[in-house]
């Protein structure tokens, strides 16, 4: 039996995400398989991967065949370059504690990259979200000042019009004084 590493595609329209799975290389996409061994979200960033490493391994040491897209992600979680020192141990070329450091350094530097990438996205956001408050800060300045310089209009034109009534009952005033 021909065996395949693929995924399988689940979600909605527009939002997909993929069990990744082991299955008979006849049967269809979404149907019928051997193991689920991980899973792919592409809608996040980065794309979120869960991978049974072990069981990822054995499947890939047993001769089951990747998809492309399964094997660039078998790549970035370390299960091809694991099968590839196993071969080395294998053949002689070194021992499996060498092999088991030389993945270790691996895996350490993809982290430490990774979390690079992340540290620069959450830089990027934090950075997004102070310019736009700072923006909506500005915004709400000018409209205080536009809606204190309507008040003070307002506050001037009562002023004037309280003014002319008084000047209005002073002249009439004077006006009956004059007549009496």
């Amino acid at each position: 039996m021909a065996t395949k590493i693929r995924l399988q595609r689940h979600g909605r329209k527009g939002y997909a995400f993929y069990p990744i799975v082991v299955a008979d290389s006849r049967a269809p996409r979404d149907g019928r398989f051997i193991e689920r061994i991980g899973s792919y979200n592409p809608n996040t960033n980065p794309a979120t991967i869960s991978l049974d490493f072990d069981r990822a391994l054995y499947w890939v040491s047993v001769g089951a065949q990747p998809t492309d897209t399964v094997r660039s992600i078998l790549s970035k979680e370390g299960v091809m370059l694991m099968k590839h020192l196993l071969g080395g141990v294998k053949k002689g070329a070194f021992t499996e504690e060498e092999a088991q450091r030389r993945f270790d350094a691996w895996k350490a530097e993809r982290t430490k990259a990774d979390d690079a990438f992340k540290a620069k996205n959450a830089a990027k956001a934090a950075d997004e979200a102070k310019a736009k408050f700072e923006a909506e800060v500005e915004k709400n300045k000018a409209k205080g000042e536009a809606v204190a310089k309507k008040k003070a209009e307002k506050l001037a034109a009562e002023e004037a019009a309280a003014k002319e009534a008084l000047e209005a009952e002073t002249a009439e005033a004077s006006a009956e004084e004059a007549a009496e």
